[in-house]
């Protein structure tokens, strides 16, 4: 680490991991400041990461972000307001340093009392009707949905990025059809009306007290709680990954800065080895690990570069798609663009600058590495719950939390609901299921408030729009088991067969549905099923 010390009291760094948590510790740091807002650059660790590492080697942590470019006033005080209640000395982080060290003479120079109270902590003194954990699509589509319902609601939502993402759009990004500035709006302009929000990292739960509590200590306090905190990308599952993600010819779709470079190296690919990796399930979107390929080979059929790349795909998995009736028709594309499928094939180690990815191959009883060379590699990381919510009393076996899969209520607190990425249910986790649950918890809560029971249900619906050339997709649209739920009757799309109408609604209908509907509240084809009705 790259520690600069400013004074007895403070000290700064460029950004740090969980790992270097238990070092600082050593050197004598009681607190440490995150000034980065989340998800400022793909990888970030989150603060909530380091948060929850610092309080268990007994630091105290808080989150101050400041964006960079455009510090304010508020930031230094905020700033002030922290150094004046953490124990010394401490030590402040950012990306390189510089905002820190800005931040922190801003601090020196207000002098601000510690009495004033820190923008993370404005809920911390006040009793919600709802508490929504997490402003991603299932978060905000929940909020809206539920304030159509019963617009005197008192909510809040507890968010610390300051950008929100159309991620369904980061493949599409990748294939070359959408720019990546459509796929991201600031957080405050799809925040809902009449909502608090808490720019803050949740931390941990106290489901007991009804208690959501922050990375800075404090909590805020609810009657109901939705938590919706999204999945984590495990990029250091992999080793080697992360330090060459984004060059050497390595890429991702899972990223927001990524995308636009796996379009580079597919149109500047004219011959070589593509790999194409799927980690072991659960995933977010299990079908954009093939969309990637499929999207990279029509380019390259088109610029009449396929023959001489060799295509492979390399699934942890024992079969192409979980759902048989769509496999089919992916595999006509499989064949027309001469891709190699090697399943139970997990990627274990990769090595940008030489060219070399490593997996862990299943052969009968055995498993052995193998070592491929690569012109061009896009990855798709292991995922896992949150580790603050694998830690929390709220967490499943699986790390996810438990919730019944029909009401997507809480198995053990019957005031709290759970959706998205980060819940327990087996449905497919896409953003499509989050568009159908919404609506489900949004009345399910307002029967809680009421100490009455869930009164709708969900049937664990999922939409996997399967990009298979530029202009065709195979709309895979199931439910729990694998049970197909097509929204369209099979005269105008068979979502087993590569439709162009479904490109179309994937390519021009989706994304104004996603901004102007979904985040509004608005439950186009998306209403509650209730129960016994």
């Amino acid at each position: 680490m790259q520690i600069t010390r400013l004074n007895e009291r403070i000290s700064v760094s460029p950004q740090i991991t969980s790992g270097d948590v238990a070092e600082l510790k050593a050197l004598g740091f009681r607190a440490i400041i995150c000034n980065r807002p989340d998800g400022e650059e793909q990888g970030q660790p989150s603060a909530a990461e380091i948060g929850a590492e610092a309080l268990a080697q007994g630091m105290a942590f808080v989150h101050v972000p400041a964006v960079s470019g455009a510090v304010t006033d508020s930031d230094g005080a905020a700033m002030a307001n922290a150094l004046a209640a953490l124990p010394a000395p401490v030590l402040a982080y950012c990306r390189s340093g510089a905002r820190s060290t800005r931040l922190a003479a801003m601090a020196d120079a207000s002098a601000a009392p510690a009495s004033q109270p820190e923008p993370a902590g404005n809920g911390a003194c006040r009793i919600y009707d709802v508490v929504i954990v997490g402003g991603g699509s299932a978060g905000i589509a929940t909020a809206a949905s539920l304030l159509k319902r019963r617009s005197d609601l008192s909510m809040a939502i507890i968010e610390p990025s300051e950008v929100h993402y159309y991620q369904p759009g980061w493949t599409m990004v990748g294939g070359g059809v959408f720019d990546a500035p459509v796929t991201r709006r600031a957080q405050k302009d799809v925040m809902p009306d009449g909502v608090d929000w808490i720019r803050a990292s949740a931390s941990g739960f106290a489901p007991e007290d009804d208690r959501v509590i922050l990375c800075d200590g404090s909590d805020v306090r609810y009657r109901v709680l939705v938590a919706c905190p999204g999945i984590k990308l495990d990029w250091d599952a992999i080793p080697g990954l992360r330090e060459t993600l984004g060059r050497n010819n390595v890429t991702s779709n899972y990223g927001y800065d990524l995308a636009p470079y796996t379009r580079k190296l597919v149109d500047g690919l004219e011959g070589g080895r593509a790999l194409f990796t799927q980690p072991p399930m659960p995933i977010k979107c299990a079908g954009a690990p093939q969309k990637a390929m499929y999207l990279s080979c029509t380019r390259w059929e088109k610029a009449g570069v396929l023959p001489r790349i060799d295509v492979q795909f390399h699934t942890a998995g024992a079969v192409l798609f979980g759902v048989p009736a769509y496999v089919p028709a992916l595999m006509e594309y499989v064949e027309r663009y001469n891709a190699h499928l090697n399943f139970e094939s997990k990627l274990v180690g990769i090595d940008g600058p030489s060219g070399f990815a490593t997996f862990e191959q299943k052969r009968g009883d055995q498993r052995a590495r193998v070592e491929e060379r690569f012109d061009m590699i896009h990855v798709v990381p292991p995922q896992t719950a949150p580790d603050f919510i694998r830690s929390s009393p709220l967490a499943a076996a699986s790390g996810f939390i438990d919730v019944d899969e029909a009401t997507l209520r809480h198995s053990r607190y019957a005031n709290v609901f759970a959706l998205g990425d980060a819940c327990s249910a087996s449905n497919a986790k896409t953003m499509a299921a989050a568009r159908k649950q919404a609506p489900v918890v949004a009345v399910n809560v307002l029967a809680a408030l009421e100490g009455k029971p869930p009164v709708a249900d969900y049937d664990g619906y999922g939409s996997c729009p399967l990009t298979v050339e530029s202009g065709k997709i195979v709309l895979a649209e199931f439910g729990y088991g694998g049970k197909l739920l097509p929204s369209f009757p099979t005269w105008l799309i068979d979502g087993t067969r590569p439709s162009r109408l479904s490109w179309l609604l994937k390519d021009t209908i989706l994304p104004p549905v996603y901004w102007h509907g979904m985040l509004k509240g608005r439950e186009w084809m998306a209403r509650p099923h209730m129960i016994g009705a």
